[in-house]
């Protein structure tokens, strides 16, 4: 077996309802937001048409995963109540698993009862910002699901995440955080997980910048790493941007995040996240 078989052999694929999920290249992670008031997208898809024209648009430009969600996690978004998610979430999951049967959709909510609803609907990854912390049986149900896991940070919750967020070492503190994170979830015998230091999700400015510098500090756990920074204000800020001008500043901080070895990019441009991929495939393989 050479060096590169035995890399492979480690953590390079993820077991999506029996399809494997190849990561010996970064993968891109396509945002499809059913909310109403998303910070970039909220109110684009609503109707089925708009659903699957979206979908169909960025499986076509390379997408290896689509993100669903129903619930805006943007600063001071207001609360949407259970039924509401699952309302707005299932159905689109249902309607983009019918037609387009070989995707695999990735369910982002923090309610384990609608993670498990969304696993029934066609549903092959759940994306949870809390990391298990709004919804105690987060865990155990996603270990009854036998579905891959991203495990993300936040301090606090998104009406109010960011109020003065204080770390004494956020690159400390969060690996901390994954590292009781991880053993409890291997306890119940979770294997794929994947981790999103949550950019933008309880930390200032400097705060986000220190965690993409040291974003490969992270591959110590053995798990593959998602960048999820796709036109956000730790581009804005800098740039003077809004989100609708912030692709370019989205590129360069993808291409970034890669050369750190983040291996999924969620972005809501897949065209430019799948290039920026293969260009840098060029220097690291």
């Amino acid at each position: 077996m050479s060096a590169k078989d035995t890399h492979f052999s480690n953590k390079t694929t993820l077991n999506c309802n029996g399809q494997l999920l190849f990561l010996d290249e970064p993968l891109v992670m396509g945002i499809l937001n059913v909310t109403l008031d998303s910070f970039f997208d909220g109110g684009k898809h609503q109707t089925e048409q708009q659903i699957l024209q979206h979908t169909e648009n960025m499986l076509n430009e390379g997408a290896d995963i689509i993100d669903i969600g129903a619930y805006s996690t943007r600063p001071n978004a207001d609360e949407v109540s259970e039924e509401e998610e699952r309302k707005r979430l299932i159905s689109a999951i249902k309607t983009v698993h019918k037609h387009f049967p070989g995707a695999i959709i990735s369910a982002d909510t923090f309610r384990s009862q609608i993670a498990k609803e969304a696993i029934e609907s066609g549903a092959a990854i759940i994306n949870d910002i809390s990391g298990g912390q709004f919804d105690d049986k987060m865990f155990e149900t996603v270990a009854q699901l036998h579905v891959p896991y991203v495990l993300m940070h936040i301090k606090g919750k998104p009406q109010t995440m960011q109020q003065n967020p204080i770390y004494e070492d956020v690159v400390k503190e969060i690996s901390m955080y994954f590292a009781e994170k991880i053993n409890q979830l291997r306890l119940l015998g979770i294997n794929d997980i994947i981790l999103d230091v949550g950019f933008g999700f309880g930390k200032t400015l400097e705060h986000n910048y220190e965690l993409m510098n040291k974003l490969n500090h992270f591959k110590i756990f053995g798990l593959p790493l998602l960048a999820g920074i796709s036109r956000k204000s730790m581009i804005n800020k800098i740039l003077g941007t809004i989100p609708e001008t912030a692709l370019n500043g989205t590129t360069v901080l993808n291409t970034f995040a890669l050369l750190k070895e983040a291996k999924i990019l969620r972005v809501h441009n897949v065209k430019q996240a799948v290039e920026t991929v293969k260009l840098i495939s060029q220097f690291t393989n």
